[in-house]
């Protein structure tokens, strides 16, 4: 290799390890902006539904702590489980998640949220205020996102408060109905997850 080619190999890999550096250097703000602005450009796009579908899992799976979410929606019932049935819920809640997220998501035509403030309110998490600004069809809504930044390198969406209403608490209140109306087992909650992944 000639000294000229060694030098702009060596500004090349100096450049990358900057950029990709600075690509993790994301403020939680930041984040979601990107995350919706993805959403949108997806929702926009000129393809069928079930393209739309998977391409939102693809963001879903990047952004969201899935697994984070999925625990908490056991609350209480999370410690009599044992690893298999993590392991087993785990895999379930993820497909249900991503099915439930990415069809409704794929409903709505092109949304426009704009990222208002972010509020850090510990050191693991950070809220995200937001509006998804109304149409001809809608009224504006309130949305504020639970940003969880434990390792700040790699935000994860841990909740949406949507107009007040946390989704994550009312799907572990739904989890917990389906739970103890059938005298605590654990299995109607699978099986009600497969059902809902497998229709």
């Amino acid at each position: 290799m000639t000294s000229s080619k060694k030098f702009f190999f060596i500004i090349f890999l100096s450049l990358s390890f900057i950029l990709v550096k600075n690509s993790y250097s994301i403020e939680p703000n930041i984040f979601v902006q990107s995350t919706v602005n993805r959403a949108s450009s997806i929702l926009g796009d000129n393809i069928s539904k079930t393209e739309k579908i998977e391409k939102l899992k693809e963001v879903a799976l990047e952004t969201v702590d899935i697994k984070g979410i999925g625990f908490y929606t056991l609350g209480k019932h999370r410690k009599n489980l044992s690893d298999q049935e993590k392991s087993e819920y785990n895999k379930l809640f993820e497909k249900y998640f991503l099915k439930s997220f990415s069809s409704r998501l794929a409903e709505y035509s092109n949304p426009k949220i704009e990222v208002n403030s972010q509020e850090k309110v510990s050191e693991k998490y950070t809220m995200v205020s937001s509006i998804l600004i109304a149409t001809d069809e809608r009224s504006e809504v309130k949305i504020d996102w639970r940003i969880y930044t434990k390792n700040p390198e790699k935000p994860l969406i841990r909740d949406l408060i949507i107009e007040g209403l946390s989704l994550a608490r009312t799907q572990k209140e739904e989890f917990n109905s389906i739970i103890q109306s059938n005298d605590g087992k654990i299995e109607a909650l699978f099986s009600s997850l497969k059902d809902f992944v497998n229709k």
